[in-house]
């Protein structure tokens, strides 16, 4: 089965072909659910810059199970000690969670605890620093290996579901979407799935490959490995948050300690 024909946030209709891939570039991971042949490209956009998949390999299945198997093998809970015991200047998990630290200390005037729901958790990294900030953390976790990691060894409260079909969640005063839109087909549906368990004076942060300045470096680097379907531009980012009905509240892109080029932004319900 193919996957959904992608399009531009922006709706943007003058397009250029960018990179194209007949074989895997070097360290991306190989999927067990990719077809016999291997293509695919980036279009890109002319106006806003946003790069999208032209992608005929089946993806959308690769989180229910397959995707910390064929990323991590049996080195799962391995991996997530080696991250966290990363020093500071190392760590883009400290850098993250200094940023959200910071905005929430100037956002919530009062001194309960704040309430978060992680989406699409991973290794558990986050969730694990912010039960270490003394937030109270929900995860929502697709892949079922990695759900029982972190209910197991992260210790984190984690629903077992795709976000798309999850109900009852409850309402948090902070969504995080740590390199997850990216993965998806649709992340303008994601948001506004994501506002239903806000409350009303809540906020999404949210971490997207930097597509923009990846590209300057050529179409062997991460953020263009075949698990990302968008990839995106400062200007596709507020399209984003537009047309789920959010305001940008902070916008900027950086290179983590990693190496990764990223976008993070702050968004609000307007």
């Amino acid at each position: 089965m193919e996957n959904p024909t992608l399009r531009c946030l922006c709706e943007g209709k003058h397009l250029e072909p960018r990179f194209e891939y007949h074989t895997p570039p070097p360290g991306e991971t190989r999927f067990p659910y990719e077809a016999s042949y291997y293509y695919r490209r980036y279009d890109r956009c002319k106006l806003c810059s946003h790069y999208f998949a032209v992608n005929q390999m089946r993806m959308a299945d690769f989180y229910h199970g397959g995707y910390s198997l064929a990323t991590y093998g049996a080195t799962l809970a391995e991996t997530f000690q080696r991250i966290i015991a990363l020093p500071p200047e190392r760590s883009d998990n400290h850098g993250r969670v200094r940023y959200i630290s910071d905005f929430i200390s100037n956002y919530f005037n009062r001194t309960k605890p704040v309430s978060l729901l992680d989406v699409g958790s991973g290794l558990g990294v986050f969730p694990y620093a912010a039960k270490q900030q003394g937030w109270g953390c929900t995860s929502i976790e697709p892949d079922p290996v990695a759900a029982r990691h972190i209910r197991e060894v992260v210790g984190i409260n984690v629903v077992s579901a795709d976000f798309f079909a999850a109900r009852d969640l409850g309402r948090f005063d902070l969504i995080t979407f740590n390199k997850v839109l990216e993965h998806v087909s649709d992340p303008v549906e994601m948001l506004l799935k994501a506002k239903g368990f806000l409350v009303p004076e809540g906020f999404i942060y949210l971490e997207v490959p930097d597509g923009e300045s990846a590209a300057l470096e050529g179409p062997n680097r991460e953020e263009f490995f075949i698990e990302h379907l968008h990839v995106f531009s400062l200007s596709s980012v507020c399209h984003l948050a537009a047309s789920a009905g959010f305001s940008v509240l902070q916008l900027e892109r950086l290179q983590e300690p990693s190496g990764k080029f990223t976008i993070r932004s702050v968004l609000t319900i307007r």
